[in-house]
This record gives C-alpha cells, sequence and structure tokens, in this order.
C-alpha cells in the first residue's frame, strides 16, 4: 500500500517537535532550529533562527513580515519551500 502524505500526516511531526506560531491572523505548529554558524574561519559564532512550517500555514509570509514564534518576536529574512513543495523553511531574525 502506497504511502499518502495529507494533513494528518504532516501534522504528526509538527505535532511530537513544534512550537506555537503566530503571523496576523494565522497561528499553526513550527520547528523553531537555531543552529549556530562559524564565521571568519573559526573567529565568530553566529546563531542561525530557522523555522521549519507547513506552507500551508506560512507559505505566503514575505522578507520583513512578523511572526511570533514561542512568544518570541521574530522577522523573515527569506522562505524556501522544502522537497515536495509541502513544508516551507523560515529564515528570520530576532525582533
Amino acid at each position: 500500500m502506497p504511502f499518502t502524505e495529507d494533513a494528518t500526516t504532516q501534522d504528526v511531526y509538527l505535532g511530537d517537535f513544534g512550537v506555537t506560531c503566530i503571523a496576523g491572523s494565522t497561528t499553526g505548529l513550527g520547528v523553531l532550529e537555531q543552529p549556530d554558524q562559524l564565521l571568519a574561519g573559526d573567529m565568530i559564532i553566529s546563531t542561525e533562527y530557522e523555522l521549519f512550517a507547513k506552507v500551508s500555514d506560512f507559505g505566503s509570509l514575505v522578507s520583513g513580515d512578523s511572526i511570533t514564534v514561542n512568544s518570541v518576536a521574530y522577522k523573515v529574512r527569506d522562505i524556501r519551500k522544502e522537497n515536495d513543495g509541502t513544508f516551507c523553511r523560515i529564515s528570520l531574525q530576532k525582533t
């Protein structure tokens, strides 16, 4: 039997690891990732903020839009669709 991806299967991952995200009138779940990044060789460490979420919830965000993730305010830097376009990865900047 083939695997069918629908809203229920998409929500399983987000339900286990997601936090509440609010952008305008839209509320959904997303996984906040905070990978460290070395800049200038090994001199400066910077933390990037990325949100993994469903395109159907937050895919219409554009650079400069505001979003609250787990009660913390961020601005959208850019947004990219992942794999089959069901999920997106949103680069964020703390405000």
